[in-house]
């Protein structure tokens, strides 16, 4: 990572990480791409490489990251989905050209061609989120408890009910939280 940013929260589901790309919604908002060379080093730690991305570029992909928020809190409250986040998720959907492939430990991945460019990775995003909003993967869409941030996120807990975005930061802070209240009651 690059110094003088802050790191990224990564996880196992491409489109909600890309939405952890602004964390905080609800208090002091982070921005985690704040330059268009961050969104080049984001994609690239997500295995979509590619070599520049421009000023407007940055923007389609905020546009889009926002879009993926809003459809996916949505989808998590079970409420209608947002028509124009749908159409900015399916425009950028339809406008890359990556392929599926099939790794020899039996998984899919995207790939990009060595000429790809910011557009083919947003649709790789964009898919993604089409098949979690969707319900066609194993898991469902929630919202962290965190007052603060409310992120959707997509939980593949056996039990469906986990209630952090990412327990190492919402979860272990709103904990802290919690034990200093009780510390204070009971003194």
């Amino acid at each position: 990572m690059r110094a003088g940013f802050p790191d990224f929260r990564l996880g196992k589901v491409l489109a909600t990480s890309f939405t952890a790309t602004l964390s905080e919604r609800h208090g002091e908002a982070v921005e985690r791409i704040p330059v268009p060379h961050r969104l080049v080093d984001w994609l690239a730690v997500n295995g979509l490489a590619v070599d520049s991305c421009t000023v407007a570029q940055l923007d389609l992909a905020r546009e889009l990251r926002e879009s993926i928020h809003a459809a996916a809190t949505a989808a998590a409250i079970q409420d209608s989905l947002p028509a124009p986040a749908v159409q900015v998720i399916n425009d950028c959907s339809a406008q890359g050209r990556a392929a599926a492939i099939l790794t020899p430990e039996g998984e899919r991945r995207w790939q990009l061609s060595p000429a790809s460019c910011v557009e083919d990775a947003l649709s790789v995003i964009a898919a993604d989120a089409i098949s979690i909003i969707a319900g066609e993967r194993d898991g469902k869409l929630a919202l962290c408890a965190s007052p603060t941030c409310q992120a959707a996120f997509f939980d593949t807990s056996q039990s469906r009910t986990r209630k952090w975005c990412d327990m190492n930061t919402c979860g272990n802070r709103q904990k802290k939280a919690r034990f200093k209240a009780n510390q204070r009651n009971n003194s």
